[in-house]
């Protein structure tokens, strides 16, 4: 099958509904989410700085920057999956949006690593962590991440006019030819096993490792060994439910010399990365527990502030009606007794 055809069915068949469904969700609850954890971190950070908060911090920045280019992949989604906004805005789109699973698998990466050293080398660790370390290792991700996903732009202008948005259908970024697919196959390739098997696989051991020593030392706190748990299961299952489809798909590719037709739905799990990752945020860091537990107060505050107030609203309402409907009523008691005016 040739790379436009396959692109054609594809997009045929993927669900306009379901698309919209997963990214309005990923919009609503990741947003404020994430702006509310960066704002806590970025405090943090300022007040006293630890690689970990260095880390998380940037996980942030990448999970925001995805989500202010996420409503033009909705106004994609709502147009049938064609690219029906200026050209430009598509290789950079789909730039910050492929640059974010990446960035963020090394992130989760870093985390699990500083974890990890923090329990099993406790003394060496303590004596030789710096956040300067940490502030160097995040300008390498952030620039190794996105130099390997220049293949946006390397592959969107490829062979001038066969460029997939240069297609009758304006497809963003799938219509591929077979030229293109020479490029790009094995560079996804390479991104499966540098930029996904090897974090995972550093991520699992650390985070196994991590919690394994944080259940067998009785002196640690109930109340830290769950979040242990929870912060390793929570950043796993980012890694299995969000990236492992997508990341598969390249293997898969590579194999069949072709795109699966499955991978737009592979594509669509990783947008739930920025939904997911403010449960890592809330596992990692007390001051998010707080600042969301404050958050929810307020926000149930204000609600049943609303609530009081619509209840009042309503009694009020009711009574006045019943003041016109007993004054009416009184009015046409009236008249049966008088009769009708002469």
């Amino acid at each position: 099958m040739a790379g436009g055809e396959g692109a054609k069915e594809m997009h045929l068949n993927i669900s306009t509904p379901l698309v919209l469904t997963i990214y309005i969700f990923t919009f609503v609850i990741g947003l404020p989410s994430n702006l509310l954890a960066f704002y806590t971190f970025l405090v943090k950070v300022r007040q006293k700085p630890t690689p970990a908060n260095v880390f998380l911090l940037n996980l942030t920045v990448s999970d925001v920057l995805l989500l202010i280019f996420l409503p033009f992949k909705m106004v994609e989604a709502a147009s049938g999956m064609v690219w029906n906004l200026p050209y430009f805005l598509c290789p950079i789109t789909n730039f910050i949006y492929y640059g974010s699973i990446y960035i963020s698998s090394l992130f989760l990466m870093a985390v699990s690593v500083e974890r990890y050293l923090g329990v099993a080398f406790p003394i060496k660790y303590k004596l030789c962590r710096r956040p300067a370390y940490a502030a160097v290792a995040s300008v390498v991700f952030w620039v190794a991440t996105y130099c390997k996903c220049s293949i946006v732009y390397i592959v969107q202008y490829k062979n001038g006019p066969s460029s997939p948005i240069q297609s009758n259908e304006s497809y963003c970024y799938e219509n591929f030819t077979a030229t293109q697919l020479q490029i790009l196959l094995p560079v996804r390739l390479e991104f499966f096993i540098v930029l996904f098997c090897l974090p995972f696989t550093i991520t699992l051991f650390c985070y196994v490792s991590f919690v394994r020593i944080l259940v067998a030392l009785p002196s640690i706190p109930a109340r830290r060994k769950q979040r242990a748990v929870g912060l390793a299961v929570a950043t796993l299952s980012n890694f299995i439910i969000c990236f492992a489809p997508y990341n598969l798909s390249h293997l898969v590719g590579f194999v069949q010399k072709d795109s699966p037709r499955w991978r737009v739905y592979a594509l669509l799990l990783t947008t739930l990365n920025a939904s997911m990752d403010p449960a890592i945020f809330y596992f990692s860091s007390t001051a998010v527990q707080r600042a969301f537990a404050d958050c929810l107060t307020g926000l149930r505050h204000r609600l049943s502030s609303l609530m009081a107030w619509c209840h009042v609203s309503c009694l009020t309402c009711c009574k006045e009606e019943d003041r016109e409907g007993k004054a009416s009523t009184e009015d046409q008691a009236e008249e049966s007794k008088t009769g009708p005016p002469i």
